[in-house]
């Protein structure tokens, strides 16, 4: 028997937080990347994902021989990363329309949109920025569901093509945030 998409949907830990979101409708075979980043930097940040990755291997390379200088080059790295986040943020900030209570897990995002257009299967761009560190992530969603009760703009994408690396940014955030609800919730017992 076929799951149905609400069953998959639950698979997945699930938050309410506050993000950065912008969406736009996209063609199923449009690459979500290029949706959202500046064509003049847009080889530049190719390049930085490209040395990101030579780097990550590097450091699993040299913990084997260093831990210490390993851990000090990758909080150094952290650190870098940080700075490029806050750089570009400060370039481009979300204005306060794009500052939305959402549901978030590794599945999907639900959220209040004014697009009565939308229909289930629809194509959805997604970047999602995530506070505090302001990491932004770019994917692709399909519109799972619009519910009508008991608010009708309420939207339910699940992402789709998702890489692994923006798979384990939202990991880690949906348990950071979970970490940081419980530790919130035993203050008031």
């Amino acid at each position: 028997m076929p799951e149905s998409p609400t069953h998959n949907r639950r698979e997945y830990f699930r938050v309410e937080d506050q993000l950065g979101l912008e969406c736009r409708r996209i063609e199923p075979d449009q690459d979500v990347r290029d949706l959202f980043e500046d064509q003049t930097t847009l080889g530049l940040h190719q390049e930085l994902r490209r040395i990101d990755q030579e780097v990550r291997q590097q450091l699993a390379t040299l913990s084997e021989q260093d831990r210490n200088l390993a851990a000090v080059l990758k909080t150094f790295n952290h650190k870098l990363d940080t700075l490029a986040r806050i750089m570009a943020f400060e370039q481009k900030p979300l204005q306060p329309q794009q500052w939305h209570s959402v549901t978030l897990s590794e599945g999907g995002v639900a959220f209040a949109l004014d697009a009565p257009e939308l229909r289930p299967g629809d194509c959805l761009g997604l970047r999602l920025t995530l506070l505090p560190d302001l990491q932004r992530v770019s994917v692709k969603g399909s519109v799972v569901e619009k519910a009508a009760e008991p608010d009708p703009r309420m939207v339910h994408v699940a992402f789709i093509e998702l890489s692994d690396t923006d798979r384990q940014v939202i990991a880690r955030h949906v348990l950071r945030v979970q970490a940081r609800q419980r530790q919130e919730s035993r203050q008031f017992l």
